[in-house]
């Protein structure tokens, strides 16, 4: 699913009014009667509603959709905020339209002083102030108007986009002037700051309605970010060759685990298996000897020089793909270890962990980096990485685009919609997972995943996208059959091969 800027909302609207061809009238009125529906199946008519609309086109959505549920029996109060005398066509045409109404309970036209209605408990406000359109923080009386109905106990469904809310690029917008919606009907598309952790109080309950926006104009119209869903996975997958034998699915190097921390090497090494790939070598401190032949048998063991912690870099021409990082540690003699691992490497590269909060405590070797890394930090690496916090989440990805581009690598920002940032600029969105995959360990078996499919043969971005939407599903998977709260990092791994399967069907 691509995720527009709110210039090529406009852009695609307008293609569709062109090429259905249908008057914007009627395209807002058809709108209007999906956004009404929505509203019918989640609230009864006897819910007194008040509307609030502004005077672009989400305040004619607003007022077409108010005039529909009048229609339907439902008592409700219009305020129209004209306060500059200047309304768009669409709601000029929808205030005439409104006002020849006889079901609508009231009609009011505010262009000077305002009386705001009591709002209590029972009671729905529709929010049509402002949308996808808005470019600048709320202020003076509409700043008021949504603080006054934040503080109330009514409840609120938003028409597209919570007003005060913008459609990108909220990093300087004031958090108090956004409307809290209880729930958000949206058209057509997710919005790209519905992604992103800080703006979900704002929200509420998302859903996503299908206004027929022109298929054509949606598919001819570029988009930086995307969401990945099923059907965008399903032709990534290899088949597996019926003669295949275990030097020909891939062999990975998994160099990880100080000792303490063997655990990630485990995790890592298994998740790697159940990717597919053929053969796995875990280079480990030597005390963590007994714990890997143990707990994954199936493993080759390549034992460092040093006792308690990885030393030294081994050969990489044997292998097909390499993971650094998981449980590695941060001590000096490591360091130096990693980096001249990375640089010696000779297969693609998958570095998390301990690996980038080395990078990032020796910056300048970033710039020594292979073309293609693949990185996988969580938002708090990823700031050590970049040498500063980030204010949100979409500086954020702004600032992690920036470095994939500029280090021509893939970087996967962990998170509820991880994010893949391309070496091309574009952003790809993961669409599964869930919360019980907050535990030590999920990072650990993403890395596995996407290194025994980087062995199997699966080119960079390909496993990137397959690995982080099966690490997600699996976790979906586990979480359903064992709840969020019980979930394991392990479960991840144990429900890997349904995940494959479902991906299969």
């Amino acid at each position: 699913m691509k995720i527009f800027t709110s210039n090529q909302i406009h852009d695609i609207d307008q293609y569709t009014i062109e090429h259905e061809p249908i008057r914007s009238i009627d395209l807002m009125e058809r709108a209007a009667k999906t956004l009404a529906r929505a509203i019918s199946e989640m609230w009864p008519t006897h819910t007194p509603i008040v509307t609030f609309a502004g005077p672009g086109n989400n305040g004619g959505d607003a007022l077409a959709v108010s005039r529909l549920l009048a229609e339907q029996g439902y008592q409700i109060s219009v305020y129209l905020f004209n306060i500059n005398q200047k309304l768009s066509d669409d709601c000029s045409t929808n205030k005439q339209r409104i006002a020849e109404s006889k079901r609508v309970k009231q009609f009011t036209e505010v262009t000077q002083e305002f009386d705001p209605p009591k709002l209590e408990a029972g009671m729905l406000v529709i929010d049509g102030l402002f949308g996808s359109g808005l470019t600048k923080p709320l202020a003076g009386g509409f700043a008021s108007l949504v603080k006054y109905i934040n503080q109330s106990a009514a409840k609120v469904v938003s028409i597209d986009m919570p007003s005060g809310l913008m459609t990108e690029d909220n990093t300087y917008n004031v958090r108090a002037n956004i409307i809290k919606a209880d729930t958000t009907l949206t058209l057509q598309h997710k919005k790209l700051s519905f992604l992103f952790q800080e703006n979900q109080q704002f929200i509420g309950k998302l859903k996503v309605l299908d206004i027929r926006l022109s298929a054509e104009g949606i598919e001819r119209t570029s988009a930086q970010y995307c969401i990945l869903e099923e059907n965008d996975i399903r032709p990534l997958l290899l088949s597996r060759d019926p003669f295949a034998h275990k030097g020909s699915m891939g062999n990975a190097l998994i160099v990880a685990g100080t000792f303490g921390m063997a655990g990630a090497a485990v995790m890592a090494a298994k998740a790697c298996y159940r990717a597919g790939a053929g053969k796995v070598t875990v280079h480990t401190p030597r005390k963590n000897n007994a714990i890997i032949q143990m707990a994954v048998p199936e493993a080759i063991v390549n034992l460092d020089h040093e006792e308690t912690y990885v030393g030294n870099a081994i050969a990489t021409e044997d292998f097909d793909a390499m993971a650094i990082g998981p449980g590695l540690g941060q001590v000096e003699t490591t360091a130096i270890a990693m980096i001249s691992q990375i640089r010696r490497a000779t297969c693609p590269v998958v570095a998390d962990a301990d690996a980038l909060n080395i990078l990032a405590n020796h910056r300048a070797w970033m710039q020594q980096l292979p073309k293609g890394i693949i990185m996988t930090p969580h938002p708090k690496e990823f700031d050590r990485m970049n040498g500063a916090p980030c204010a949100d989440s979409y500086e954020r990805l702004s600032k992690a685009r920036n470095m994939a581009e500029h280090l021509e690598a893939y970087i996967i920002l962990k998170g509820h919609y991880s994010a893949l940032c391309m070496p091309d600029g574009s952003v790809m969105f993961n669409s599964t997972g869930n919360a019980g995959m907050a535990t030590a360990g999920s990072g650990d078996v993403l890395t596995g995943i996407i290194t025994g499919l980087l062995a199997r043969g699966y080119r960079n971005a390909d496993a990137c996208m397959l690995g982080m939407y099966l690490h997600g599903l699996a976790g979906d998977i586990a979480a359903k059959e064992l709840g969020e709260e019980s979930l394991m990092a392990t479960d991840i791994i144990r429900y890997l091969p349904k995940a494959f399967e479902r991906l299969k069907d």
